[in-house]
């Protein structure tokens, strides 16, 4: 399970790389920030399992969750603004 949490969590930032290279195609980059948000959500389930089978305790998953609620935030803010970072 560990190992699946470090890969997907580090899939969102590699992710998030290949979208801003391809920025100068609109739909190529959101099609990669979607993707960021689809490992997000992996490793949110993940976390959600790490918890219910109290491998992490409660305050460490809130914890962890609320920082993917800010990542989803911003993804998802990127993805409705996705003219502003074209080119």
């Amino acid at each position: 399970m560990i190992d699946q949490i470090r890969r997907s969590s580090r899939s969102v930032p590699a992710n998030l790389t290949e979208a801003w290279k391809k920025r100068r195609y609109q739909k190529a980059f959101v099609s990669k920030l979607i993707d960021c948000a689809g490992e997000a959500g992996e490793t949110e389930v993940w976390l959600d399992f790490s918890k219910d089978f109290a491998y992490i305790d409660a305050n460490q998953y809130h914890l962890l969750m609320q920082r993917y609620d800010e990542v989803n935030r911003m993804l998802y803010g990127m993805i409705e603004k996705s003219h502003k970072f074209c080119q």
